[in-house]
């Protein structure tokens, strides 16, 4: 949620938007963010725009996001917007059975098409995307210092421990060989081989 409060008393004909760096412990699914925006929940850039959503935390890289808001009905002055993210496999760990994910305050980036905003005091954006989250053509974008609600967020991501491999792979083995003979035998069974 961002509330614009050196605009005026109306922020109409301005866009906000949240860019922000997600680490390489958590990502956004692209199904799942298509089929937000095919029913217009959601608008998002993500660069780059293919997404591995199986590679590890380890084999990761960090994704740039800009996330549109949409003007609150509640508030003249007001915007929201939320994006679902998920976490990624880590490494096991030697003792804690969580991994912490860092996620920093996003920057706020505003574009307003009467150009009410005085370029003297918040600085150019280089973001090269159209205002409204359609392809219509790249806008000016300006930066805005803001007070964030929190500096960063900590996710904690549960992780196995190392300690636990052994037991892991003995159980995942037997499985493992415990279903392929059940099913080798109901072929055997039930199979046609003529």
């Amino acid at each position: 949620k961002v509330e614009l409060s050196v605009v005026g008393e109306d922020a109409g004909g301005c866009a906000v938007a949240a860019r922000t760096r997600l680490p390489p412990g958590i990502y956004v699914d692209p199904y799942e963010l298509a089929s937000l925006q095919q029913h217009n929940l959601t608008k998002v850039v993500l660069i780059p725009d293919v997404i591995d959503v199986e590679a590890p935390e380890y084999l990761a890289t960090d994704l740039l996001v800009l996330l549109y808001t949409e003007p609150d009905p509640r508030c003249s002055r007001c915007f929201r917007a939320a994006l679902p993210v998920h976490g990624r496999y880590h490494r096991p760990a030697e003792e804690s059975e969580e991994a912490l994910v860092v996620l920093k305050s996003p920057e706020v980036l505003v574009c307003c098409c009467d150009n009410r905003l005085s370029a003297e005091c918040w600085k150019p954006a280089e973001v090269e995307v159209s205002c409204s989250g359609k392809n219509i053509g790249p806008c000016q974008w300006y930066s805005i210092t803001h007070k964030p609600a929190y500096e960063e967020l900590i996710l904690h991501v549960p992780v196995g421990l190392r300690q636990h491999t052994s037991l892991v792979c003995v159980v995942t083995l037997l499985a493992t060989v415990l279903c392929s003979s059940l099913i080798l035998a109901a072929v055997c069974k039930y199979g046609d081989f003529s």
